[in-house]
């Protein structure tokens, strides 16, 4: 799977062209359907990168999103794991998308095991302090709601001594759901615009002898909205911040189908 890798794309010509293009493009397209609000990114003061980005994911917005709430300095050294078998299927799609979104080949979302040394070029990215963005469910949820979470996020953090930064993304569904090509408004192209919000919660650390599905249930709590999780951080981030200063698909293979609770196999939320 490194093979498919394109590691130009985090060259410095690589990342001034996919901030001009985050700032210039997106960010003001985004902006006639969606009203960001980012809540706790100043968790990032505290936090030595590396890191891995655990958020759930209802929409193709989530990674343009996630980039855009990220402090500048983390957003130019973070990449975003995506689907091998959706992304990397034809070379020109690959590098359109790892150029823009500085995506990595992580996952095929069906499942299966790969070769030894397949996540080598992950493994190389963390060392040398890049962060890593991912999405645990494998695909969008078609109804927005959390599905079943895939322990790998857990394993490389774990593996590497790192913390997970959980992710909380509020109606981007509402704002492109799966199945449309383009955002819309709440009501038609006059009418109001969807309020988007991201949630960064308190860094979470796995134990060097945790289970990881344990852990990604502390995560999944974040995720759900449970406002009780605070690791690390001493401070609540209760006060939303606009996003208009750059202040922004899962794995499921090998080492990422990781030990599973019995819990999250019997949660029947929408995959695929």
């Amino acid at each position: 799977m490194g093979k498919m890798d394109v590691p130009w794309a985090r060259c410095m010509p690589a990342r001034m062209v996919r901030e001009t293009i985050l700032q210039v493009g997106l960010a003001p397209l985004m902006g006639l359907y969606t009203r960001l609000r980012v809540f706790g990114a100043e968790r990032f003061d505290d936090v030595p990168p590396p890191v891995i980005l655990v958020a759930n994911h209802s929409s193709h917005l989530d990674t343009p999103t996630i980039l855009r709430a990220l402090p500048l300095q983390w957003r130019q050294r973070t990449a975003v794991a995506a689907a091998a078998d959706y992304f990397y299927k034809k070379r020109a799609v690959a590098n359109a998308v790892a150029l823009i979104f500085n995506t990595v080949p992580i996952m095929r979302r069906g499942g299966g095991g790969v070769g030894s040394g397949a996540f080598d070029h992950v493994d190389r990215l963390i060392q040398r302090r890049w962060n890593l963005v991912i999405f645990p469910e494998g695909t969008r949820s078609r109804e927005g709601e959390l599905g079943r979470l895939r322990s790998g996020a857990a394993v490389i953090a774990q593996q590497h001594g790192i913390p997970i930064v959980p992710i909380r993304i509020r109606g981007t569904h509402d704002a492109m759901p799966p199945g449309r090509n383009w955002p819309k408004r709440v009501r038609g192209f006059l009418s109001r615009r969807h309020t988007v919000e991201v949630h960064f919660g308190a860094p979470i650390t796995v134990g060097p002898d945790e289970d990881p599905s344990e852990a990604m249930l502390r995560v999944r709590r974040h995720l759900e909205g449970d406002e009780r999780v605070r690791e690390q951080v001493p401070q609540p981030a209760d006060a939303p911040v606009e996003a208009t200063n750059g202040h922004a698909p899962a794995p499921s293979v090998g080492r990422f189908e990781a030990v599973r609770t019995t819990a999250e196999r019997e949660r029947t939320s929408p995959a695929a």
